[in-house]
């Protein structure tokens, strides 16, 4: 046999040989399945491999692969919302007393929106993984999808309430309205917030009753506990022969006040020196003198009672008294 007909025999049967791994594995077989052929010339054994082995394990690597892929998305996306979130705790730092409690009040608030960010960053990516396995599953997304569509037009129309009241909790707690431990008027209700979220909030009134407020539905909300508060007490001075001396008054008052201001006790308590914002009130029996003081939010209650008894002591004492006029 000449060295042509060896040729053209091994052409022959390298394309046979072709056909049949082919055959076996497909036009593109895998390492898998041409091991098995190249081992065994078993059309069954590499079929079998190719089909419960080496289909299955790249499936597998595929959704190991999006899952893992999901998993850092996530947590680099976590550690932004954490870092701005951080980053928004950290501005405005001081030491004034109005604006620690701000930044502490800032710091919740932050918490409470990067927790919503996060969660619905979890649900967004994992969501998209979900979709991206069952497409390579071989699941056929197009009804899936269209049936989730008209699924969500649905809950849409028909849980409009419930959105609204997700929205205005996510705008309330973007804007600080309040926040746990505040004391405030929603409406008819006043009383302190005992819990938030985005749905309703739950408030106590005085008489004990939980109030449960859907978020959606507040119009408007009164917060007495934000920022700074103001001790306002007002001084009758009664009439008496003349008019009373409304300069000498003044100053009783203007030292009396700065001296509860000075006291350790209270420094804690009254952000400012009290001011004497002068005549309030014209009656037909006294002039009414008005005293100011901000004050710590929640605590200007305690500040008024004790402000308005140094007051009138420091009025009823001797130096509030009419000076004895010097003789003639």
């Amino acid at each position: 046999m000449s060295s042509h007909d060896l040729l053209l025999a091994a052409h022959a049967a390298s394309s046979q040989a072709a056909a049949t791994l082919e055959k076996a594995c497909g036009k593109q077989p895998g390492i898998a399945c041409r091991v098995v052929w190249d081992i065994t010339h078993s059309s069954t054994a590499a079929t079998t491999t190719t089909v419960f082995i080496a289909g299955p394990a790249a499936l597998i690597i595929r959704i190991g692969y999006v899952l893992l892929l999901a998993i850092l998305i996530r947590y680099a996306v976590h550690r932004v919302i954490r870092r701005i979130t951080r980053r928004a705790t950290e501005e405005g730092s001081g030491g004034d007393r109005a604006r620690v409690l701000f930044r502490e009040r800032r710091q919740q608030r932050a918490a409470a929106l990067g927790s919503v960010l996060e969660n619905a960053a979890s649900l967004t990516i994992f969501g998209i993984a979900a979709i991206t396995v069952l497409g390579d599953i071989g699941i056929n997304l197009a009804p899936v999808l269209a049936s989730a569509g008209v699924l969500g037009i649905a809950i849409g129309f028909g849980a409009q309430g419930l959105m609204q009241d997700f929205l205005a909790g996510i705008f309330m707690l973007m804007e600080d309205q309040y926040g746990v431990g505040d004391v405030v008027r929603i409406g008819d209700v006043s009383g302190v917030v005992e819990g938030v979220s985005l749905r309703i909030t739950r408030v106590r009134d005085v008489g004990g009753v939980v109030w449960h407020i859907r978020n959606g539905t507040i119009s408007q909300a009164g917060n007495g506990s934000q920022g700074w508060a103001r001790a306002v007490v007002d001084v009758p001075l009664p009439y008496d022969e003349d008019i009373p001396d409304i300069p000498r008054a003044r100053a009783v008052l203007s030292g009396a006040a700065a001296g509860m201001w000075q006291e350790a006790a209270w420094r804690e308590a009254i952000l400012e020196e009290p001011e004497v914002w002068g005549v309030q009130d014209l009656a037909r029996d006294a002039v009414t003198v008005r005293v100011a003081a901000r004050t710590v939010p929640l605590r200007q209650s305690e500040v008024e009672r004790e402000l308005r008894e140094r007051l009138m002591t420091a009025l009823a004492g001797p130096a509030g008294r009419e000076p004895a006029r010097a003789p003639v």
